[in-house]
């Protein structure tokens, strides 16, 4: 009975394995159309090296390889290669040419909501609007390109490297996106992956609104204006991720829940390290936030957050929380580390021996009355800290961690990174970008 089951399957899947077949395409003009048009279903076209007229559409299942040797252009209007059907291959090719229209969503691929099981692969798209638009596909497959976007226009009104709208099952990984407005952007989607990307010199590295049950792990964001802004989404797992040199806030939670926030590192982002705005019940664990204006902005009523394992490393402020409850920063007996914090552990179980307040009364002044600041040195600042420091029943609400940690996570950054890093530090591109504020959305907050 088994052998005649597989016989069967073996007769079904023959005729493609017998008719399918490779063709060489010459960069001549109608050629891409004419043998797109002419092959069957399993064909592979491989293009010979040179320019090859689009725009083109693939409705049937076939597999179109450049060999790292040819380019498609468009003419200027619309997408270059549009996909409405299922089971295709793009791969090794040079993409460019779009048209710059927002409505349509022009881009160097765009994959249409009837496509299925697509395979964006090895490519390298130059200067169109969008680079890949996923509209309404199911379970596409970007991974090893590079997308570099345009600069033109401000930045807000460009277009992304990868565009995510109402796609399930996307796997987006290893790309290397540079310029146009936001890396990836997800909107209304669920059960993605996106996990091995560069971001830099961008908007947003990535853009999450809408996107459920879904995974971002081991990207990195290097000289963005935001990292990572992941906003009205549920139950998202965002792990080992870096934010380096990031110029407002490396990772920023709105109306994020039921998530888990574990492994990351921010460092050098001149605004915020971490902010948290109406995010409940998620986990953050072992991230290390360092050398930020702020480590932790944590306002809007954010409840029932367990943080543990964190470190907060010679940031400007390490929280910023205004609220008049206190709210217990450690987890099932594991605090954070704070760079700050001039504790002993003497009984050697690497958990400090005194609880510890990030923050007293005067913070609260300060960041309501900035002016204030003029009187940090004054006596009677300084007896007002005594004070607190002596008698906590005066302190008002906020943060506390009845079990600091003594020693800091430690998260390696790769030495490519580093020098990514270094660069976006010393010459940062958004300095010469026509721009304007588009990262703190809440900065009223």
């Amino acid at each position: 009975m088994m052998r005649s089951v597989l016989m069967i399957l073996a007769l079904i899947v023959l005729p493609l394995q017998v008719f399918a077949a490779t063709q060489s395409v010459p960069s001549t003009d109608g050629a891409l159309a004419a043998a797109i048009a002419g092959a069957a279903p399993g064909d592979v076209l491989f293009l010979d090296s040179g320019y090859h007229q689009g725009p083109v559409e693939l409705n049937k299942p076939i597999t179109i390889d450049g060999r790292h040797e040819a380019t498609i252009i468009g003419n200027g209007t619309g997408s270059v290669i549009t996909i409405t059907g299922s089971d295709i291959t793009i791969r090794n090719l040079e993409i460019t040419g779009s048209g710059s229209s927002h409505e349509t969503i022009d881009s160097g691929i765009q994959l249409h909501r009837t496509a299925a099981r697509i395979l964006i692969e090895g490519n390298t798209l130059l200067g169109n609007l969008y680079g890949v638009d996923i509209h309404g596909a199911t379970d596409a497959t970007v991974r090893n390109n590079i997308i570099i976007g345009r600069r033109d226009h401000r930045i807000n009104s460009r277009g992304n490297g990868i565009y995510v709208w109402n796609a399930p099952g996307t796997l987006v990984e290893k790309n290397d996106i540079q310029y146009g407005r936001d890396g990836i952007f997800v909107n209304t989607s669920k059960r993605g992956i996106f996990r091995d990307n560069l971001m830099h010199d961008l908007r947003f590295a990535v853009h999450y609104m809408y996107a459920h049950d879904s995974e971002i792990s081991g990207n990195v964001s290097v000289g963005n204006h935001l990292g990572f802004a992941l906003m009205y989404s549920n139950r998202i797992t965002v792990r080992n991720n870096l934010s380096l040199a990031d110029r407002d806030q490396g990772l920023m939670l709105n109306y994020t829940n039921k998530s888990d926030l574990v492994g990351n590192m921010v460092r050098g982002t001149g605004g915020k390290c971490l902010f948290i705005y109406n995010a409940h019940h998620n986990l953050i664990g072992d991230n290390r936030f360092e050398g930020c204006g702020i480590g932790i902005h944590f306002t809007a009523g954010s409840e029932s957050n367990a943080m543990t394992g964190n470190a907060f490393i010679a940031n400007q402020t390490q929280v910023k929380y205004v609220g008049t409850r206190d709210v217990e920063w450690s987890f099932d007996g594991r605090g954070n580390f704070w760079s700050d914090h001039p504790a002993f552990d003497l009984d050697g179980n690497g958990i400090a021996d005194s609880r510890f307040r990030p923050n007293d009364l005067m913070d609260h002044i300060l960041w309501s009355q900035p002016a204030a600041g003029m009187l940090l040195g004054s006596p009677a600042v300084q007896l007002i800290r005594w004070s607190q420091a002596h008698f906590p029943a005066i302190l008002p609400g906020g943060v506390i961690d009845s079990f600091p940690l003594m020693e800091p996570i430690s998260i390696p950054v790769p030495d490519n990174i580093a020098m990514l890093e270094s660069a976006a530090r010393a010459t940062p591109i958004w300095l010469g970008e026509r721009t304007e504020n588009v990262s703190d959305t809440l900065a009223g907050h």
